[in-house]
């Protein structure tokens, strides 16, 4: 089930092309805390996770959200039924805005710093992954199968090494506080949910 993820990557997709080779379009909706805080540009919380850096940003993002985000909308719809969509939109750009808080707050002053990327929201919706199944075999890429617990991992220390070298347009922070969120958002949502991710993680092996 892909009713909502497909939706975001096609638009996602468009919107960072299009900004590629437009500077302006890039500089007006990209991640500015300065402008957030000095000009009142709220909507700039929201509109940079739908650009990227580069090629290489945008596939990489878009191949891990397609590869995830099919899993967490089936499980949704099994707690929630019609609702699931609202209840996936929620951990998406939720995720968006709370990836961004930390980052806002430390460069709110900082008119130099610009970031880009859905990189939060594809960690919340990763992370949300494993809360579901944490053993559960992912193909990322199509080709290659990891429990998603594991693909986490990965995906963590890759944005500490990225984040300690802090010379792209990509704001790695947003990669640990958004799988934060989507983890706690999803534990939270459902009892049932949590119970169930507990008893997964307690007989494991069994």
């Amino acid at each position: 089930m892909v009713f909502l993820t497909l939706p975001i990557i096609v638009v996602t997709a468009i919107f960072s092309i299009m900004a590629f080779n437009n500077s302006s379009l890039m500089a007006r909706f990209q991640f500015n805390a300065y402008m957030i805080y000095h000009r009142k540009q709220y909507y700039r919380f929201i509109t940079h996770a739908f650009l990227h850096a580069d090629w290489m940003h945008l596939i990489i993002n878009m191949l891990v959200l397609y590869s995830f985000g099919a899993f967490v909308e089936g499980n949704l719809s099994y707690y929630f039924g019609s609702v699931s969509p609202l209840v996936y939109l929620l951990l998406y750009f939720g995720s968006v805005i709370a990836s961004s808080v930390s980052t806002y707050q430390k460069n709110k002053d900082n008119h130099w710093y610009n970031a880009v990327g859905a990189s939060g929201a594809v960690s919340a919706v990763m992370f949300s992954s494993v809360v579901f199944g944490p053993f559960m075999k992912i193909y990322l890429y199509g080709i290659i199968p990891l429990p998603a617990l594991i693909w986490a991992a990965l995906y963590v220390g890759y944005s500490i090494y990225a984040g300690r070298r802090m010379n792209d347009n990509i704001n790695h922070d947003a990669h640990l506080w958004g799988g934060l969120y989507g983890m706690i958002f999803t534990l939270i949502l459902n009892p049932s949910i949590a119970s169930h991710f507990l008893d997964q993680l307690i007989h494991f092996g069994n």
